[in-house]
């Protein structure tokens, strides 16, 4: 059982990775989540900012408990039309333009057409050769004549980078919007955990949208569901040889869990409590300001919601190389289950400070 629900994930995590949904854009993956979420949840739906709720009722069903964790992705936008045949881009969210040269990208025009984006070879360039090119001096070629584009791409239309999913060794995932598609795979685990254990409150999970570009779903959600605690599933920088000091959270060690002013303290030791209880290695995450967030925005919906943070270590976080390791996953799911399920019938404690 174990094996296969392992592998259940890492499939569905694939799956998510592939498909495209840039900031505002999500209704494309919204059928996959919602099939997916369908199987464990006691009811699916979404709203008018297309965040897919996943409803699992409780044995009392008297507190509302929020999961949340974004599904849209970083990506790019046609700003200009070269009168030459070339497209010209901006972003969309925090996309890191040092990795955008010579990457395989997919215009969702009026039809998907392929393209690469390049810029002035390296041979030709004279001055400040040695530098990173800037956004605004590269193009994306789609093989087409001015006129031809015209007729199928229009100033406006999103692009997505064409990236699969890759294996590598040790259990580890690269690929494209792991951030936080693979928050999604958690709320799926722990819903599917939930049904083996007993749990007194209604669990909501929510697939939120627009994260990327200002938290906009999990404001919108968390003020529809004012859930009574809430807790937030999303990355956080893993460390690598260059990161030297400024991380230390390392994939494979365990979930990150956040304590700062972002955090109810009381949802921090609970969960950490949980770890410990069911032997799940856990890292400590100190946040001293905005965790940037869904986290953030949820904590100050309506009178305040208390509200937690758990992050699945990343690196290369906003690449298409995005890296993780997919144990990490499967216990941020497991422990968010059982953290649910330790929590008293009487949250009264859990709503003040």
């Amino acid at each position: 059982m174990k094996k296969e629900r392992d592998q259940q994930a890492k499939e569905f995590l694939k799956k998510l990775s592939e498909y495209h949904g840039v900031s505002g854009y999500e209704r494309s993956i919204a059928p996959l989540v919602i099939q997916e979420f369908q199987v464990s949840a006691d009811e699916v739906r979404t709203d008018r900012f297309e965040n897919i709720y996943a409803h699992k009722k409780g044995k009392k069903g008297r507190y509302k408990i929020m999961l949340a964790a974004h599904m849209d992705e970083i990506g790019l936008m046609v700003k200009k039309i070269d009168p030459r045949g070339f497209l010209r881009f901006s972003a969309v969210g925090g996309v890191d333009q040092r990795t955008l040269l010579s990457q395989e990208v997919t215009i969702h025009g009026r039809q998907s057409i392929l393209g690469v984006i390049g810029s002035m070879p390296p041979h030709l360039v004279r001055e400040e050769g040695n530098k990173a090119v800037k956004i605004e001096d590269m193009g994306i070629d789609v093989g087409l004549p001015y006129e031809e584009i015209q007729k199928l791409i229009r100033v406006g239309d999103i692009i997505t980078l064409k990236r699969s999913p890759i294996e590598l060794l040790g259990g580890l995932i690269a690929g494209k919007s792991l951030d936080d598609r693979a928050g999604v795979v958690v709320m799926q685990i722990c819903l599917q955990e939930l049904h083996k254990l007993h749990h007194d409150h209604d669990v909501i999970a929510v697939t939120t949208t627009q994260e990327e570009v200002g938290l906009r779903g999990a404001l919108t959600s968390a003020y529809t569901i004012n859930p009574d605690l809430a807790i937030a599933i999303d990355v956080t920088h893993a460390a690598t040889p260059d990161t030297k000091d400024q991380v230390s959270v390392e994939l494979g060690k365990g979930p990150a869990v956040a304590i700062g002013p972002n955090i109810h303290p009381q949802i921090f030791d609970r969960l950490t409590e949980a770890a410990q209880n069911v032997r799940i290695p856990v890292q400590i995450e100190p946040i001293a300001g905005m965790s940037g967030t869904d986290a953030w925005a949820i904590q100050v919906s309506q009178a305040g919601v208390p509200t937690g943070l758990l992050s699945i270590p990343l690196r290369y976080m906003h690449t298409s190389v995005e890296t993780l390791d997919m144990q990490d996953v499967v216990n941020s799911g497991i422990l968010l289950a059982h953290f649910i399920a330790s929590l008293p019938e009487d949250l009264e404690g859990y709503i003040c400070y």
